[in-house]
């Protein structure tokens, strides 16, 4: 995997923007397979296209790629119009997105995050464009990927360093029971197992679970059983291997 952008694509570039865009997505089409299921090469979408940037022919999975200029791997990612990302994570055909960090012209970092773990928790709503600016009125977002549990944030580059390929594709393996049909369930699933990866210890009982309750009360405001909600999902969680039940209200983490 080359690490260096292609500087020869700019000579009809001015916009900082545009150039960031046809430098890391031409990086993105030469250097990547497809991390879920291996095939050694994706392909791209045309511009603006409504389900992402990058496809895979082979397993039908789309790719959205974010990137921001920085050595290291960024938490929070400027994006566009707020309702527009709700709308799209929201959708029965929501895609994957990779993070993608760039200093000095070579990429740094890579992260897939996979689409059931992208949630409009994550969505951060930025303050409307005052009435002077030419798109007065208009509402973008953040995403912020420290919200993003750690099982969901699948290093395919690190610190310019590439992660083996059956490492990245056993790594989606493990969550892609995870995966739900709504998105109510997939925000408290999400949200659940980033409160369990919070917690320091691998043993861990359901009062240090509870004491996530009024960080999730201002998450889930049309709920009012939060700690029935919570063991209900460690239940899920239990069920699909990321932790084991050892008794008397006390988990291990796997």
């Amino acid at each position: 995997m080359d690490f260096h952008f292609n500087l020869d694509l700019l000579a009809n570039y001015k916009s900082p923007t545009q150039r960031a865009r046809v430098l890391t997505e031409d990086w993105v089409a030469r250097n990547m397979y497809c991390p879920i299921c291996g095939r050694p090469h994706i392909g791209k979408y045309e511009n603006n296209h409504p389900v992402g940037d990058f496809f895979c022919e082979h397993c039908a999975a789309d790719f959205e790629l974010k990137s921001k200029q920085t050595a290291r791997f960024p938490q929070i990612i400027n994006d566009g119009a707020y309702e527009k990302m709700i709308s799209r994570i929201t959708s029965m055909r929501n895609p994957n997105f990779f993070f993608l960090s760039y200093a000095d012209n070579e990429v740094r970092n890579l992260v897939l995050v996979p689409n059931h773990f992208f949630t409009p928790t994550i969505i951060e709503k930025r303050n409307p464009l005052g009435e002077n600016a030419r798109r007065a009125g208009w509402v973008g977002c953040n995403i912020n990927i420290s919200s993003v549990p750690e099982s969901g944030r699948i290093f395919i580059v690190r610190n310019q360093l590439e992660i083996d390929h059956d490492i990245v594709r056993a790594q989606y393996a493990k969550i892609k029971g995870l995966q739900t049909k709504s998105i109510e369930s997939r925000g408290w699933l999400m949200d659940t197992l980033h409160c369990v990866e919070r917690i320091p210890n691998r043993d861990f009982n359901l009062d240090e679970i509870y004491a996530f309750e009024e960080e999730l009360k201002l998450k889930h405001p049309e709920n009012n059983f939060i700690k029935d909600k919570l063991r209900q999902q460690l239940q899920y969680l239990r069920d699909k291997g990321f932790i084991e039940f050892v008794g008397r209200g006390r988990y291990r983490k796997i």
